[in-house]
């Protein structure tokens, strides 16, 4: 199973339309793949167009917020076909006290003991992550192996860039497995040129990294509000073109990966 976070110090890069559309197209290729979202937005239920009663915090505390128990299994939502989602929230607030109250040398590997599946249940397991550094960060941080990070090519894109490589060194002394596998250009405008300067800046500093660009279009705005992804809503789109060829390199990495196990 790959374990993937979706990460940027930055909001509004399109995190959540990147977890939702790769969560989504690994899925469409058979793949069995559970988003959690560890975002106090909630985002990605809205984007996938379903309202699930529980989520991550009953998932980690066994427990809703008046204290009644609730399984794993009835926090874990069935999305679509092969994809499953574990929602973020509000309640991730109460979340974040709940493992600030845990004990220093386990607070930061809660999440990674409790997201252990039977042997063969998951493919991939896909975080979106909240911008910002906090208690729930690092705990994902600790549950993963790779880190995909979208950077918008608009306005100062590297230095949300600088801030997050802080978060993930930080990270990176406590999870030596840890690294960044995609470096994900959002919001490419052909029209202007500072998306081709980033772009070229990217290409310079990250050439192993670095992914094809995600045009801007205005579809990926359009179908969250539908509660579709980009693939329902209008798969011929720029856009939904662009992400399938992110999820085909991923899938493609991980194919290459198995043979060579």
């Amino acid at each position: 199973m790959r374990k993937v976070a979706v990460a940027m110090a930055k909001g509004g890069v399109g995190k959540t339309t990147t977890a939702v559309s790769l969560s989504h197209g690994l899925a469409r290729l058979g793949a069995k793949v559970l988003l959690v979202d560890g975002d106090t937005q909630g985002q990605t239920a809205r984007f996938l167009g379903v309202n699930p009663k529980h989520g991550l915090y009953e998932f980690i505390t066994g427990s809703d917020e008046k204290g009644r128990s609730v399984s794993k299994k009835e926090a874990i939502y069935p999305c679509r076909d092969n994809l499953w989602l574990l929602a973020g929230g509000i309640k991730l607030v109460e979340l974040k006290h709940w493992l600030g109250e845990q004990p220093r040398d386990v607070r930061q590997t809660v999440l990674s003991k409790a997201l252990i599946p039977k042997d063969g249940s998951l493919d991939y397991l896909i975080f979106d992550c909240a911008p910002g550094w906090d208690v729930l960060s690092v705990n994902i941080l600790m549950a993963v192996e790779e880190v995909l990070c979208p950077v918008a090519l608009q306005g100062p894109a590297l230095e949300g860039l600088k801030t997050f490589f802080g978060y993930l060194m930080s990270a990176q002394r406590l999870n030596a497995g840890l690294q960044l596998k995609y470096l994900l250009p959002t919001m490419f405008d052909q029209r202007t040129k500072h998306s081709f300067e980033i772009l070229r800046q990217l290409s310079r500093l990250f050439r192993k990294q670095l992914c094809e660009p995600i045009h801007y279009n205005v579809r990926l705005s359009e179908a969250p509000v539908r509660g579709k992804t980009i693939f329902e809503y209008r798969s011929s789109a720029v856009s939904a073109i662009d992400y399938k060829k992110l999820i085909w390199r991923i899938h493609t990495d991980d194919r290459q990966d198995k043979r060579h196990s």
